[in-house]
């Protein structure tokens, strides 16, 4: 399975996605911190981890702006130790890419303001083609502003496939109040993702899902280098 039936106005990277009409990078659920405020150990450095692949996304799409669709940090209450580093290799990084980069608060993100130098917003419009409105928000509450699409996280899709669970993109054409969704999965590791396959929209946290079986997964084949999209769920679910 490799084609959809619709027409997919954006370029999927590996947990995030590339807006070709605004020049921009999407990602989200970045969760700084995660492993330090985990109880059990983290597998991984999660903040240099974000850093090295961020900084692969960059190189493979060169955009003018990256845009962070909420939950950049973890930890509601502190700021854990060496969370600031993380945070400043990713800055870093955007930096270096000469890209401006862009913060779209999410429900974890209550701290964001103290460690973090620019001004997150609720909402990003990203500058595309005219007439068009993309809309790059969290996606846990009910977006203010009317658009054609929207770009979310929030729910860290995942999509089990032959046992084996992978991050999955989300697309609903029509699927908000006739508006196109694109729900982009956790941009870190130590999210373990929730398995889409047998969902349905009240299973979702985010409003702007409404009908899960009429979104087409997608999952990134890493010995390609490419995405490899799947029938809507709601026709796939038996397949997998």
């Amino acid at each position: 399975m490799s084609d959809t039936a619709v027409d997919v106005p954006f370029a999927i990277q590996d947990r995030a996605v590339y807006v070709p009409a605004a020049d921009a990078l999407v990602l989200a659920d970045v969760h700084l911190g995660r492993g330090a405020a985990s109880s059990v150990d983290a597998p991984i450095d999660d903040g240099t981890d974000a850093a090295a692949r961020l900084e692969d996304a960059l190189a493979a799409t060169t955009p003018a702006t990256v845009v962070v669709a909420g939950d950049l940090l973890h930890s509601f209450a502190r700021i854990p130790h060496g969370v600031e580093d993380d945070l400043s290799r990713l800055v870093g990084a955007v930096d270096r890419a000469g890209a401006s980069l862009v913060v779209a608060r999410g429900n974890h993100d209550t701290m964001l303001e103290s460690i973090f130098d620019g001004d997150p917003v609720d909402e990003y419009r990203l500058e595309s083609d005219p007439g068009e409105t993309t809309i790059v928000c969290h996606g846990h509450e009910r977006p203010d502003e009317d658009a054609d699409r929207y770009v979310i996280g929030h729910d860290h899709p995942a999509l089990s496939i032959d046992g084996r669970k992978r991050p999955c993109f989300l697309y609903g054409p029509g699927a908000y109040e006739g508006a196109d969704v694109l729900v982009v999965p956790a941009f870190t590791r130590l999210a373990r993702g929730a398995t889409v396959n047998g969902m349905s929209a009240r299973d979702f946290q985010s409003p702007l899902v409404t009908d899960a079986d009429a979104f087409y997964p997608a999952v990134w084949d890493d010995a390609n280098d490419e995405p490899l999209w799947f029938p809507p769920l709601g026709e796939c679910r038996q397949m997998l």
